[in-house]
């Protein structure tokens, strides 16, 4: 269906914008096959590249190719926004106009240019304080970082990696968690790209979970790669976090995804099985999905990556509708706080941002009972 809907797509935007203009019809023809190979690129990469999920092409070829993609959803929506226009008389000589319409190309072009950039960029780092109810007053003023989305791929490689961790620890955090898609692809083709997550430092430890993309290619071979390199993962299971003379409850949990390889499904009863009542417990959960679940359960608070944050403004409204109304940023979910970030890297599939910037997110903790 992605596929088909993709093909209309370009097929509407040859129609309304290339077939309308005065030029050769050689090169009309060369524009649309370019038009509807940027439009089934991911068809393409599945079936000769190795897999959707993780083609293994250069890394400037992803970014030509999501260049070209997100070329081609902006002038969708201008063409379109273009032609209702055209419905009202006064308009309609204009918005038909060639030189308009090739405009439109031409500028779709260079904002998605600009959007790739954004993509593929190191994170800035995003400043959150987080009240929270349960927090021992012990503990108020701690400082967690999360990670999330890294999606260590041929398009985010080694380099990127590394940097992202020299930032990271250079906040010098007292809590590190990832809350999943760490990686697309096979351990053989991403084991330099994670090699960078070794060196990640917190004074009370660093923590990660999986998320859908984890099970997508050797999900076992990955577990045992992550305990290599020295990530705890916690799959339905928490951990009690000792400091200055109080605790919390760190838990974390599977991804639905799960369900289609013959794991574990997500357990928050399971990963909170022998936790105090009035203990503080923060949750790891890829998707911001069963959150008023998971408050009733006890949580205090609810980290999640998965949306990206939408990705590009305005289309945040889609993958909020699909996220139960959760996209990016702090959520009140009856007496718990769920924080979904807008994610540290992306799927090589997509790599286009604008107006919803990816995020190293450090998190400052503070107690209500102070």
């Amino acid at each position: 269906m992605f596929h088909l809907i993709t093909g209309v797509v370009a097929l509407y935007v040859f129609w309304r914008m290339v077939w309308l203009q005065r030029w050769p019809r050689a090169i009309k023809a060369l524009l649309g096959v370019l038009i509807l190979a940027a439009a089934e690129h991911h068809l393409l990469t599945r079936y000769f590249f190795g897999s959707m999920a993780s083609p293994e092409i250069p890394g400037w070829l992803l970014m030509l190719l999501g260049c070209a993609f997100g070329a081609l959803l902006i002038s969708a929506v201008v063409l379109l926004v273009l032609d209702i226009l055209a419905l009202l008389p006064r308009c309609r000589a204009v918005v038909f106009a060639p030189r308009l319409r090739a405009g439109v190309g031409v500028a779709a072009l260079l904002l998605s240019a600009l959007s790739v950039w954004q993509a593929v960029r190191v994170p800035d780092v995003r400043e959150v304080e987080i009240t929270l109810a349960q927090l021992p007053v012990e503990l108020d003023g701690l400082q967690l970082v999360q990670l999330t989305d890294l999606h260590a791929s041929r398009l985010l490689q080694r380099p990127w990696m590394e940097a992202v961790v020299a930032k990271t620890n250079a906040l010098k955090p007292d809590l590190l968690v990832i809350t999943g898609d760490l990686v697309d692809g096979t351990v053989a083709a991403r084991t330099a790209d994670v090699e960078p997550l070794r060196e990640l430092r917190a004074r009370l430890g660093v923590y990660a979970i999986a998320g859908n993309h984890e099970y997508y290619a050797e999900y076992q071979h990955w577990l045992e790669h992550f305990a290599k390199l020295g990530l705890p993962m916690l799959l339905n299971e928490h951990v009690t976090i000792e400091d200055r003379g109080a605790s919390l409850v760190l838990a974390g949990i599977t991804d639905p995804a799960a369900s289609r390889f013959g794991q574990p499904l997500p357990d928050i009863d399971a990963a909170l099985a022998g936790v105090p009542k009035d203990a503080a417990v923060i949750l790891l959960s890829h998707r911001p999905l069963a959150a008023a679940r998971n408050a009733l359960a006890g949580v205090d608070l609810q980290l999640s990556g998965h949306t990206h944050g939408g990705q590009v403004l305005g289309m945040h409204w889609v993958t909020q509708a699909f996220n139960e109304g959760y996209v990016s940023g702090e959520y009140a979910v009856g007496d718990m706080r769920l924080y979904v970030s807008n994610g540290t890297g992306l799927w090589n599939g997509f790599p286009l941002r604008l107006g919803k910037p990816s995020e190293i997110t450090r998190i400052t903790l503070r107690s209500a009972k102070g």
